[in-house]
């Protein structure tokens, strides 16, 4: 124990915030910012070894608890963490082995458990610390002082602009959330809307939604597995905050569903999250072992290189990339801030572990986004509308719906 405490107290010389750790029969630090008090010492080890994972774990168990602003714990957090994104290219039997499981944890019975596991936790919990649109994907903060609630306004916004949506046009949402896109799009841009959504939560959210809105015919809302749509072609397609579900096994075919749903020369529009190591997508120090347990099971990220190839191995081309990770950690930053400020409402509504669980995993995240160990990516593509010629010959019918330069993305 005396090594391990001395390794700690190494540890924490030089830490931007003081931190007091204590343990039966022990204590190390010097108070003041952040506290941690273990029930246990093995959880000294851990904190040794710089696996955050393990400790986030044990606070979820109740084994460990924290005292200090979330905002201070992950600065210390930060510092503490060994090796957070490891892209080392892995051995050839381990890319194997990821790739099976990829396919075997992302089958329909399989996908549909794993996504209402996270979504359908409730929706009062959610409310309390998403936007009154409840809009669970990453903010657009096209002015420096704009709210939480206008920054997902105008994230819409931007995605209808790079969509170049128009009256009429049938857009399909795979994965629409709480319906913050299919509502804005028809309202301000006069499209028919379709959304699909495997969280039951949720469809019975934007239901309602739509009748109270009186917008039964424009817009409806399906539960069902984006691979099991049966009709279309629609003119523009978004995904949003929905192909970190899909899993690395399954993308080219993924984005070649969605060529499949999309009128040639249409749009297509994947808003996701990728990782930050080009060989290695898990985040290392055993965050993402903790993510994949309490908050996203069979979550999987990729490089954004590799879903750019993905992408065109599915017939899509690549038309407009974005990295909007800045955007992110303060949108994360937000939503932990809004949890923290009604942690006494959040546990009537929802039990501890999940209120734990949470707290460390929109902070960590947040801190996550602003070390640059993940990103988060607006892809833009098109469905080629025509044959591409012979080499040497003019192209035949091959210019999509996009604009030839970004201005009408940006209002005037």
């Amino acid at each position: 124990m005396a090594a391990i405490t001395q390794v700690i107290e190494r540890r924490l010389q030089g830490l931007p915030r003081s931190v007091v750790l204590e343990w039966p029969g022990g204590r190390a630090g010097r108070g003041g910012d952040v506290a941690l008090r273990f029930r246990q010492s093995r959880g000294l080890l851990d904190l040794a070894r710089g696996e955050v994972g393990a400790l986030a774990d044990a606070y979820v168990r109740g084994e460990v608890d924290i005292d200090g602003s979330m905002r201070d714990v992950m600065t210390v957090v930060a510092q503490l963490t060994r090796q957070p994104v490891d892209d080392r290219p892995p051995m050839p039997w381990t890319r194997a082995w990821r790739h099976l499981r990829s396919r075997l944890a992302h089958r329909l019975h399989r996908d549909a458990r794993q996504i209402s596991f996270h979504y359908d936790v409730g929706d009062d919990f959610y409310a309390l610390w998403l936007d009154p649109r409840r809009v669970y994907s990453c903010a657009y903060f096209r002015d420096a002082d704009m709210t939480l609630a206008q920054a997902q306004e105008a994230k819409l916004d931007h995605i209808c602009r790079k969509l170049a949506l128009q009256p009429g046009q049938r857009l399909l949402d795979v994965g629409c959330g709480w319906g913050g896109l299919l509502l804005w799009a028809a309202e301000h841009y006069g499209v028919q809307a379709t959304g699909i959504t495997l969280s039951r939560n949720q469809h019975a959210h934007v239901a309602r939604l739509i009748d109270e809105r009186g917008l039964y015919g424009r817009v409806q809302v399906r539960l069902m597995d984006y691979r099991e749509l049966p009709d279309g072609p629609f003119d523009r397609v978004a995904s949003v905050g929905m192909f970190e579900h899909v899993g690395r096994a399954q993308l080219s075919a993924y984005f070649d569903r969605l060529r499949g749903l999309v009128v040639p020369g249409g749009l297509v529009m994947n808003h996701g999250i990728t990782a930050g190591g080009l060989h290695n997508a898990e985040l290392g120090a055993g965050m993402g072992g903790f993510i994949e347990k309490y908050i996203f099971p069979g979550g999987e990220l990729t490089h954004v290189a590799h879903v750019a190839r993905h992408l065109a191995e599915g017939g899509l081309e690549l038309l407009d990339a974005e990295n909007l990770r800045p955007h992110y950690a303060r949108t994360l930053w937000a939503w932990s801030d809004s949890l923290e400020a009604r942690l006494a409402e959040a546990r009537r509504v929802a039990s501890e572990q999940t209120v734990r669980a949470y707290r460390l995993y929109l902070a960590g995240c947040a801190m996550a986004f602003e070390q640059g160990w993940i990103a988060l990516y607006q892809l833009l593509a098109a469905r080629p509308s025509g044959r591409v010629g012979e080499p040497g010959e003019a192209l035949r019918g091959a210019q999509s719906d996009y604009p030839f330069n970004r201005g009408y993305m940006y209002p005037a």
